[in-house]
C-alpha cells in the first residue's frame, strides 16, 4: 500500500503516489540542473516543463479521484525525454543578457508527425524535412497513387520505416530547430497553446461532474418532495431521451452527409486525374487531335490549349478539393482543415483559373460575333446548245467518305503537316441567267470579331472545282484553318445558265442540291439522271413525261 500525495502542478491538483512523486521530483531536478543557473531563463523554462507535464496527465486522468501512478510518470518521461536532452543547451545560454543562441551543430532529420497527421503523419513528417506546405506532399502522394499506382505502397514503406517524433528533442530536430534553451521553451509553450482546448474541455467535464454531484446531493435532501414531482420527473426523462435521439440522428445525418462529399469529390478529383494522364498520353502519342473533342472557346483564344486543360482542370478539381476536406472534417474531428497560407493559394489559384478561363469564353463570343461573306464569280466558255454537266468528288487521300452527303460536321485532318478543318457543308443551286452566259459563283460564309475579319476568314476558307468541256466536277468539300471548327461556315454554290441550256444532275450530287425549282415540282433527289432545260425562269423535265408513261403501263399491267 503506497502514500498517496496532493501535488500543484502546472495550476492544476493531482494525487499521485509517493513513488511516482519521487520519480517525477527527481526528474524535474535533473532537468533544473542541466539548465543554466540563471534563475529567469531556468524558472520560465521549468514553468513550461511543468504546465506541459499537467496537460499530459490531465490527459491520461480521466477522474479526479484518480490517482498518478508510476507507469504514468514514466509515460510521461518517454515523451518529453531525458535530462540529458537540455543538457546541450546550458553552453548556448547567455547570462548577461538572457538570450537564446542557436546551435549550428543541430541538423533536420526525417520524422513523421503524430501531431499533423492525416492517417501516419508521413506527409506532414517529409513536409517538414523539405520545408513545404504539407498540402503539395499529400497531393503528390495522391498523384502517385492514381498516376503511377505504387503510392501505396510508398507510402506505407515510409510509415514503418520513419519513427514518430515524440519528443521535444525529436520534434526539434524534425523541423531542424537546435535543441537548445530557446527552442525548447518556445516548442514547449507552441504545444501546450495547441492542447490548451483539451484542458479545458477536462476542466469542464470536472465542472459537470461536480454538479452532477451536487444535484445527487440535491435530490437526497430532496426525498419528501419526490412522491409529488414522481410524474414531472417521468415527462423530464421522456423528453431527454427524445433529445438524446434527436441529437444521435443529427450527428447521423451530419456523418452521412460528410460520407457523400467524401464519395462525391473523391470520385471527381479521381476522374480529374485520370482524365488529365488519359489526355496527357494520347497528345503524347499522336492520337489527341483524332479522339480528343476540346471545348469550342479552346480554338479562339490566344492561350495554348495545354494552359486552358490545366485551368479547366483546377478550376473544377480545387472546389471539391476543399469538400473532400469538409467530408473529412464532418467525419473525423481529427482532421485538420488547411492553414491560412495554403487556403489564400488555393483561393489564388483558382481565381487566376477562373480569369484564364472566362477570357477564353469572351474570346470565343467575339470571334463569333459577326457575320462575313466572300463572293467569287467565274465565267464558263459553254454554249448554249451544249448540255452541261455537274458532278461531285471527294479526294479519299484527305478524308475518306464512303458515302457523300453534306453535313455540318466537322473534321480534323493533317495535309503536309498541318492540321486543317474539313467539312462536306457544299449546296449547289441552278438557276437562270440574266445574260446569255453561263457563270458561277462561289459563296464562302464565316464568322469574325467584326464583319471586315468575317470577310477575310470567308475568303481563306479553300475550295475547288474543275471544267473540262462541258462538263464540271465539284469538290464534295471545302478546307478551313483549325481555329475555325466551331464557326459555322459553309460554301454556297450557284450555277447560272442562259434560257434554252440543258443541264443534267449525275448521281454525286445527290446530296448536294438543295431546292432546285423546277416545272414538275420534282424533288432534288429525284432529279438525279435526269436532263433539264432552262425556261423563261425554272428549269424544265425533258425526260419526265416518258417516264409517267410508263409509271401508268406498270398501272395497267398490274390492274
Amino acid at each position: 500500500m503506497n502514500k498517496t500525495i496532493n501535488i500543484n502542478l502546472g495550476g492544476f491538483f493531482f494525487h499521485i503516489d509517493e513513488v511516482a512523486y519521487q520519480k517525477l521530483k527527481r526528474y524535474l531536478e535533473s532537468i533544473s540542473r542541466s539548465l543554466s543557473d540563471d534563475p529567469q531563463g531556468k524558472n520560465e523554462i521549468i514553468a513550461d516543463i511543468e504546465a506541459r507535464i499537467s496537460e499530459l496527465l490531465s490527459e491520461k486522468i480521466t477522474d479526479a479521484r484518480q490517482v498518478v501512478n508510476e507507469s504514468d510518470i514514466d509515460d510521461i518521461i518517454a515523451i518529453m525525454g531525458q535530462p540529458e536532452d537540455y543538457a546541450e543547451a546550458e553552453e548556448a545560454y547567455d547570462n548577461s543578457s538572457y538570450s537564446y543562441t542557436r546551435n549550428s551543430a543541430s541538423g533536420k532529420k526525417l520524422f513523421r508527425d503524430g501531431d499533423d497527421k492525416f492517417i501516419g503523419g508521413v506527409a506532414s513528417g517529409i513536409a517538414h524535412y523539405f520545408d513545404v506546405d504539407t498540402i503539395w506532399i499529400r497531393l503528390g502522394l495522391l498523384a502517385l497513387f492514381f498516376g503511377a499506382g505504387f503510392g501505396v505502397i510508398l507510402y506505407i514503406i515510409l510509415w514503418i520505416l520513419l519513427p514518430e517524433a515524440k519528443t521535444t528533442a525529436e520534434k526539434l530536430q524534425m523541423e531542424g530547430e537546435p535543441v537548445n534553451i530557446d527552442n525548447i521553451e518556445k516548442k514547449i509553450r507552441e504545444e501546450f497553446n495547441n492542447v490548451s482546448e483539451n484542458v479545458s474541455v477536462f476542466a469542464n467535464q470536472a465542472s459537470e461532474k461536480i454538479k452532477d454531484g451536487a444535484n445527487e446531493f440535491s435530490e437526497k435532501m430532496s426525498k419528501t418532495f419526490r412522491a409529488k414531482t414522481k410524474k414531472n420527473n417521468g415527462l423530464q426523462d421522456f423528453l431527454n431521451a427524445l433529445g438524446n435521439i434527436f441529437l444521435v440522428l443529427l450527428k447521423v445525418i451530419g456523418k452521412f452527409i460528410g460520407a457523400i462529399l467524401v464519395f462525391v469529390a473523391a470520385a471527381v478529383i479521381l476522374s480529374l486525374i485520370i482524365g488529365g494522364f488519359s489526355v496527357g498520353s494520347l497528345e503524347f502519342l499522336n492520337f489527341g487531335e483524332e479522339i480528343l473533342q476540346y471545348p469550342e472557346f479552346f480554338y479562339a483564344s490566344k492561350i495554348p490549349m495545354w494552359v486552358l486543360t490545366l485551368f479547366l482542370f483546377l478550376l473544377v478539381g480545387i472546389p471539391f478539393l476543399v469538400l473532400f476536406v469538409l467530408g473529412l472534417r464532418i467525419l473525423s474531428s481529427s482532421v485538420k482543415q488547411f492553414s491560412k497560407t495554403t487556403s489564400l493559394t488555393l483561393l489564388g489559384i483558382w481565381i487566376i483559373a477562373l480569369l484564364g478561363i472566362i477570357f477564353a469564353g469572351l474570346e470565343f463570343g467575339a470571334s463569333h460575333a459577326n457575320y462575313g461573306q466572300s463572293v467569287e464569280k467565274n465565267t464558263l466558255n459553254i454554249q448554249s446548245n451544249d448540255t452541261l454537266v455537274l458532278k461531285m468528288k471527294n479526294d479519299d487521300a484527305i478524308y475518306y467518305q464512303h458515302n457523300l452527303r453534306r453535313s455540318s460536321r466537322k473534321y480534323k485532318v493533317e495535309i503536309d503537316d498541318k492540321i486543317a478543318v474539313y467539312s462536306n457543308d457544299v449546296e449547289i443551286d441552278v438557276k437562270r441567267s440574266a445574260t446569255n452566259e453561263t457563270y458561277i459563283v462561289v459563296q464562302k460564309e464565316s464568322r469574325g470579331k467584326s464583319r471586315i475579319l468575317a470577310n477575310k476568314t470567308a475568303e481563306k476558307i479553300e475550295y475547288k472545282y474543275e471544267v473540262t468541256g462541258n462538263e464540271i466536277v465539284f469538290d464534295a468539300f471545302f478546307l478551313s484553318d483549325v481555329t475555325n471548327i466551331w464557326k459555322d461556315e459553309e460554301v454556297d454554290i450557284t450555277v447560272f445558265i442562259p434560257e434554252n441550256m440543258t443541264i443534267y444532275f449525275d448521281n454525286s450530287v445527290k446530296n448536294f442540291i438543295y431546292n432546285i425549282k423546277n416545272d414538275e415540282k420534282i424533288r432534288d433527289r429525284n432529279m438525279l439522271d435526269r436532263y433539264f432545260t432552262m425556261g423563261k425562269s425554272i428549269l424544265k423535265c425533258t425526260d419526265c413525261v416518258k417516264e409517267e408513261e410508263e409509271l401508268e403501263e406498270i398501272e395497267k399491267e398490274t390492274i
